[in-house]
């Protein structure tokens, strides 16, 4: 077997078959490529990579255009100021609990309790800081802290006693929506204080205009800087780096974006603090994943759990805490949806929340069958799902058709992923 030449040091590395490698184009790191023959090299690899299937967020950011244009010629609101930032705020809870999602998917597993502990860290933060009294920031820690030892539970059971995942987490959904109920009691509602540390979570707004502007000065440069300072790196170790043209190329289109939105932000009330929480998260867990050890162990898992235990890997203790993390996010990603309605109540992680948070993490690109996904696809995936809604909100439309789109979205997104596995193979790319 040969491996790749477009991976890196902390890309996936993919395994070609043999049997169809001769008919398959041959792969060129696209960084050595646009260093020989200018842009035009990437245009070629860039078709290499269609036809081979690899489409990587091309799908879902063809689907954000699409819907973008869609409902605003349906209605001239939908683009606006206001529910461009209503989106951006109300898509965080779902995107925090997708981010642990991906992880879990990453291994080709599946966690279907984030909803129901996403319900038990808000009755937990609740009970203890309103009706015991409890510092805030004391029963915050704690209700996070639960989520994760949640989570570390039923990763035990999956991967030290050997009990498959869906049913643990089948299982963890059920009993944990019971303990949530017990905890709320017969009221069923827990008012939280608006003004408190949760209750800002998705209030509090940075009126400032430095702030927006500001915080899109900060990820242009570090941008930048990253990607220099990596080409250098690279280039001094004798292997493909981007060159300076294409740095500032992908510079100048975050930039656009960037300053576009931190235009919009102030426009309205400025820039929210829950989409200034998601993204740190969202940067240090890519990180995380891309840049350390432990991603590339995640990685290797989703891809061989055998290979992986041969390479010398903790495989119990990597299963452990990629659903530590999950439980983790989960009850992040509930203390926000608390702070969206000022209360924790029973209805806390049903409904259609726990399809959400798996469908932004598949609908950004993370494969059901793991090993291949990023962490800002939860970004991508939950910007679908939330623009969806508001856009079928502003034209009255109402919650069954709402599923059913929804519903066929990630049917979509699914059978591209299929089809994409299909044509990888037939390229010679398993």
């Amino acid at each position: 077997m040969s491996i790749d030449k477009t991976s890196t040091p902390t890309d996936e590395h993919i395994v070609e078959n043999p049997e169809a490698a001769a008919g398959s184009d041959t792969a060129v790191d696209p960084r050595l490529l646009v260093r020989e023959q200018g842009f035009a090299g990437y245009l070629n690899e860039f078709k290499r990579k269609i036809r081979g299937g690899d489409l990587g967020s091309i799908p879902v950011v063809v689907g954000l255009v699409v819907i973008c244009v869609t409902f605003q010629s349906l209605n001239s609101a939908f683009l606006s100021a206001k529910n461009l930032n209503d989106i951006s705020v109300a898509m965080v809870a779902t995107g925090m609990m997708s981010i642990g999602i991906i992880f879990v998917l990453l291994l080709g597993e599946i966690d279907l309790s984030v909803g129901s502990v996403s319900g038990v860290s808000g009755a937990v933060f609740a009970v203890l800081s309103i009706t015991h009294g409890v510092n805030e920031w004391l029963a915050l820690l704690i209700a996070v802290v639960g989520g994760a030892a949640i989570g570390a539970l039923h990763g035990f059971f999956f991967a030290r006693i050997g009990a498959p995942a869906f049913a643990v987490t089948l299982a963890g959904l059920l009993f944990w929506n019971g303990f949530m109920l017990q905890m709320l009691g017969q009221n069923g509602t827990i008012n939280i204080d608006s003004e408190g540390v949760v209750g800002q979570l998705t209030t509090y707004y940075f009126s400032d205009v430095a702030a927006a502007y500001g915080l899109a000065t900060l990820a242009v440069a570090g941008y930048f800087v990253s990607a220099f300072l990596d080409s250098r790196r690279r280039e001094a170790a004798g292997v493909p780096s981007r060159p300076l043209s294409d740095i500032l190329l992908r510079t100048g289109l975050l930039a656009v974006v960037a300053f576009a939105a931190a235009v919009m932000f102030n426009q309205y009330k400025g820039l929210p603090l829950a989409l200034l929480l998601f993204l740190v998260v969202l940067v240090a867990m890519d990180f995380l994943v891309r840049r350390t050890p432990y991603g590339r162990k995640v990685f290797a898992l989703g891809g061989s759990v055998e290979a992986s235990r041969r390479a010398g890997i903790n495989v119990v203790a990597v299963r452990v805490s990629v659903f530590a993390l999950a439980g983790l996010f989960a009850a992040v990603g509930g203390l926000f949806w608390a702070s969206k309605i000022a209360a924790a109540n029973q209805s806390a992680g049903a409904g259609d929340l726990l399809m959400n948070v798996i469908a932004a993490a598949v609908i950004g690109g993370t494969s059901l069958f793991g090993g291949r996904g990023r962490i800002w696809n939860a970004l991508l995936g939950v910007m679908v799902i939330t623009s969806i809604q508001y856009g079928l909100a502003l034209q009255g439309t109402g919650a069954p058709v709402q599923y059913m789109i929804t519903g066929g979205v990630l049917l979509a997104t699914v059978v591209i992923d299929s089809v994409t596995r299909k044509t990888q193979r037939t390229a010679g790319r398993a």
